[in-house]
């Protein structure tokens, strides 16, 4: 345990600046010694908004429709339903076409989009000249599929092409497959979910066509007249109406629908309409949406079979979990993460194999729909500038978070692997990288704190990466947003606080800048106050600031006007580096996990600028300080330094000039601390030359 803290007689608070001692350095920097400062801000509220949402993911109320229609002969009266609800997609003419001439067509599109339905529209069409039936067969095997063999003349069939079939033997099976129902004048629809076969049939333009599904708002309204049709008018337009609702699009969390999805949708809002389904049911059910995806995407990477033919599906799995940590970043950041994850995953699954990367894509940016996602221009913040990015994001914001919970929660073999992952991300300099791992390492924390603490916090706190010990303390803090697990995040930081290990109690002082993990704004301080002696004030005084940038910064000046009439030097020094800091120290580089809106528009600004301008009541405790630490001999030549460095500052921009010509008169009214008459003098000679 450390010694008890200094008690003895305060210091002569009027000494002379000239008096000898150790003197009070302005704060060079934060704990990382200047890295992942950058950017940090504007990466921790990205992250909170993609993995924080209302409600959070919803559990699975019911299981969504199963596959349209299940094997075997397809009944005339589901066909003539299907006529009535299908929408043309783009191209169909043109699908039907090559399906009359070749008698086979591929459909490339991922599952949930209506490929089913166009296929078997397609083949429903033909068949009608024809006077022949529509079946859906199984999978296609190597050698064709079960029931090919009882092909009927005339008749059309839909069959789905393996997940993990190897896309050198796609193009080969399709061509069997084209010869068979060709010499049965028979039709065949195949659908291709994306990946490399897909890929590489699209490039070989010989059986393939990209599906592209139909509006999902075309969907619903169909399905919704169906539904309805010969219910009571006025229903109808009472579940148009529900589905416009802004609850109802937040509830989804989704940018569009899918057409499987818009056609459940459709039944909801059909029986909310009724008086079936309540309101709140029906947010229920629109909340499951995005994990139905996730546990869907998941239970197609379930069985990747062995290494090297099982890695297209682990790297789709790396690449949505890694999207979900990452949306909204910058493309290059969240391939490079998902490609790391994929080695982490393929080792673990097969660790005598090595894999490697695919250095070309066949289609640039398909992986991406894979995982519902897309590109565009983005920004990244670098402190002094911005720089434009390509970015990427889910087509959705429930997907984020639905997809990290399901990997976590569902499947506990990808845990080890993904600890590591993140662990490794942390330590990573850039805020665009360790923060996004480190915030995600405490959302899953929160989901199993047992794992989580001994898996990913403990790990990162003792090692001698400053970066790395800066994640734990973002990650607990982060954590202890569960109420649930809050507790226990602060009694771990409790009796770091309290140990011999310097990396713990760092990591301790680190969390409790977040003001989170006690409770409280003010018992986080207490905390602070009690490390200071342990550090010099170094990580404590980077805390206190910290929370001064937060949400109660009049706690915080409360706590240091109070520290400076604290007997004990640790604390006074804690009152007036903190001060220093607040003087030097830009709000950006401050940022916390919490909002503040307030303090947005001067980012740019030192903390106590950007304090003044949004909070002026914090003006008096302000110049308080300031005064003390430009009297008091061990920081008066600090002090001197840093005030003249920020009027200097603000004399470059016209509002931060504003702001502090109407403080300096305060801070040289006379008072119980007097300014000193060298700083007086320097000050107004700055002044002057302003």
């Amino acid at each position: 345990m450390s010694a008890p803290e200094d008690v003895s007689a305060p210091e002569e608070v009027n000494a002379p600046a000239q008096s000898r001692g150790r003197r009070l350095e302005i704060p060079q920097g934060g704990p990382l010694e200047g890295a992942g400062q950058p950017g940090g801000a504007r990466t921790a509220r990205e992250a909170r908004a993609h993995l924080h949402i209302a409600y959070g993911p919803a559990r699975l109320c019911a299981d969504p429709a199963p596959y349209p229609l299940p094997e075997g002969p397809v009944p005339r009266e589901e066909l003539a339903r299907l006529r009535r609800l299908h929408r043309a997609v783009p191209g169909h003419a043109a699908m039907r076409d090559h399906l009359r001439r070749t008698h086979l067509v591929a459909l490339c599109g991922e599952p949930g989009t209506g490929r089913a339905w166009t296929g078997l529209a397609l083949l429903a069409e033909l068949t009608e000249l024809t006077g022949g039936g529509v079946s859906r067969l199984g999978y296609a095997g190597p050698d064709g599929a079960s029931g090919v063999e009882k092909t009927e003349r005339g008749h059309g069939y839909l069959l789905e092409l393996p997940a993990d079939q190897a896309d050198v033997t796609a193009e080969p099976l399709l061509d069997r497959l084209r010869a068979h129902f060709a010499e049965h004048e028979a039709f065949c629809v195949v659908l291709v979910a994306g990946g490399p076969a897909a890929d590489r049939l699209l490039r070989g333009r010989r059986h393939a066509v990209a599906y592209r599904p139909p509006a999902a708002a075309d969907v619903l309204d169909r399905h919704l007249t169906e539904l309805l049709a010969d219910r009571p008018t006025g229903l109808l337009e009472t579940a148009r109406a529900t589905a416009r609702r802004a609850e109802v699009a937040e509830a989804l969390g989704l940018d569009e629908p899918r057409p499987g999805e818009a056609a459940r949708l459709a039944g909801h809002l059909a029986a909310h309409a009724e008086g079936r389904l309540s309101g709140e049911r029906l947010l229920e059910h629109c909340r499951s949406f995005a994990p139905h995806q996730a546990r869907d995407w998941f239970l197609e990477a379930g069985h990747p079979g062995t290494l090297p033919a099982g890695l297209p599906a682990l790297r789709a799995a790396a690449l949505r979990i890694a999207l979900a940590v990452f949306d909204g970043s910058a493309h290059s950041v969240m391939a490079e993460a998902a490609e790391l994850l994929a080695w982490e995953l393929a080792v673990t699954l097969d660790p005598q194999y090595a894999p490697g990367r695919p250095l070309f894509s066949a289609r640039p940016g398909a992986w991406l729909a894979t995982a519902r996602a897309v590109h565009g221009e983005g920004v990244e913040d670098l402190g002094d500038a911005s720089v434009p990015v390509r970015a990427v994001w889910f087509e959705g914001r429930r997907l984020a978070p639905a997809v990290l919970h399901e990997a976590w929660d569902a499947h506990h073999n990808l845990r080890g692997p993904m600890a590591r992952w993140l662990r490794a991300l942390c330590d990573d300099p850039r805020p665009q990288v360790w923060v996004r791992a480190a915030v995600a390492a405490g959302v899953l924390c929160a989901r199993d704190y047992l794992y989580g603490l001994v898996e990913l916090a403990l790990p990162l706190a003792r090692t001698d990466s400053p970066v790395q010990r800066m994640a734990a303390a973002t990650a607990l803090a982060e954590a202890s947003r569960a109420p649930e697990v809050r507790p226990a995040v602060n009694g771990l930081l409790h009796a770091w606080a309290r140990d011999d290990d310097e990396r713990e109690r760092e990591t301790a002082a680190l969390a409790h800048g977040y003001g989170l993990a006690a409770g409280s704004v003010a018992v986080s301080l207490e905390e602070l106050g009690r490390l200071a002696r342990a550090d010099d004030g170094r990580t404590t005084s980077h805390s206190v600031v910290r929370l001064l940038a937060g949400a109660e910064p009049e706690t915080v000046l409360a706590a240091l006007t109070h520290w400076l009439r604290d007997t004990r030097r640790a604390r006074r020094d804690l009152a007036l580096l903190a001060t220093l800091r607040a003087v030097t120290t830009r709000t950006s580089h401050l940022w916390g996990l919490g909002e503040v809106p307030e303090l947005e528009p001067y980012a740019a600004w030192p903390l106590a600028t950007a304090l003044l301008a949004a909070h002026p009541e914090c003006g008096p405790r302000l110049a308080e300080l300031l005064r003390a630490a430009l009297t008091w001999a061990r920081s008066a030549g600090a002090a001197e330094d840093a005030l003249v460095g920020w009027i200097r500052r603000a004399a470059g921009d016209e509002r931060q000039l504003a702001v502090l010509c109407d403080f300096l008169p305060r801070l040289a009214q006379d008072g119980d601390e007097p300014l000193d008459a060298g700083a007086a003098t320097r000050i107004r000679e700055v002044l002057e030359a302003l």
